[in-house]
């Protein structure tokens, strides 16, 4: 009876070892994201309204751009070509899915550099009712660099004229033509020089939630530490129902609280009888 009890107890012992280990795992997950949440907060205090400096200053032709660099303001000089207008569809803005505006710009130094010129509510049959041209002829513009994104992991597609998400290899492949286009980064518009008369509604600047990832992961610790404390109590209370039997005592009844305005009520009750 006794060998029994105890393979019994040994297997809530490794069910609660195995809870742990789960609960181990997905707090470490969420201690990571918070570790990342923090890294590009951090990333965003410092360079979000850094001065703005030349691109080839972060990134010349051919290169790479850092992950330091996201979010640093860039100028360049060049020329828009608003033929090769490309709208990216499905994007939050506004409490709508809207559509960001990407139009190639023909940089100084011959290659062309992908700007998001902001973004525009859907319209009609989910196309944008208008779009605002960019401004004709030479332009400085100011723009916050951004890394590509991935294709969406669905496979969705997108119309002519429309890409699914900032893949800037397939915006690149949808543009064609023989000059290169930049697929390291692209910008994020902040000004135009000389200011068009209208312009897409400006992306708001990013949020500075930390978001809720460090209490998940303490709570993950506190469910751990809760599965050893409901096994102990399981057992604790099999070994007394165990002594009782033994000793040829009734069962015990779990204790009840009574109710403090009861208490009150016979106290008032008993001195009114005297």
């Amino acid at each position: 009876m006794m060998r029994q009890r105890l393979l019994r107890w040994s297997a809530y012992l490794v069910v609660a070892i195995l809870f742990a280990l789960v609960c181990a795992y997905l707090s470490n997950w969420q201690f990571t994201r918070n570790d990342g949440r923090q890294t590009q907060l951090e990333l965003v205090q410092q360079n979000y309204d850094a001065k703005p400096v030349p691109l080839t200053s972060l990134l010349a032709p051919g290169a790479t751009m850092r992950p330091s660099d996201e979010w640093h303001p860039v100028q360049v000089h060049g020329r828009y070509e608003p033929q090769d207008q490309l709208l990216v569809r499905n994007r939050p803005h506004g409490g709508t899915s809207a559509f960001e505006v990407l139009v190639p710009f023909r940089t100084d130094d011959g290659r062309l550099f992908i700007v998001n010129r902001g973004w525009v509510p859907p319209g009609e049959k989910d196309v944008p009712t208008s779009v605002p041209v960019p401004p004709k002829g030479e332009v400085t513009l100011t723009a916050r660099l951004r890394p590509g994104e991935p294709l969406p992991p669905s496979g969705r597609g997108a119309p002519a004229g429309q890409v699914p998400s900032i893949n800037l290899p397939l915006v690149a492949d949808t543009i064609g033509g023989s000059v290169p286009v930049e697929t390291s980064a692209y910008g994020e518009l902040v000004s135009e020089s000389p200011a068009p008369s209208s312009r897409p509604f400006a992306f708001d600047a990013p949020s500075n939630d930390p978001g809720p990832f460090l209490s998940y992961a303490i709570q993950w610790i506190l469910f751990a530490v809760m599965g050893f404390i409901f096994i102990g109590y399981v057992i604790r209370t099999e070994v007394i129902k165990h002594r009782d039997e033994a000793a040829g005592r009734p069962p015990r009844e779990p204790r009840r609280r009574r109710d403090r305005d009861m208490d009150d009520e016979d106290a008032l009750l008993d001195a009114v009888d005297r």
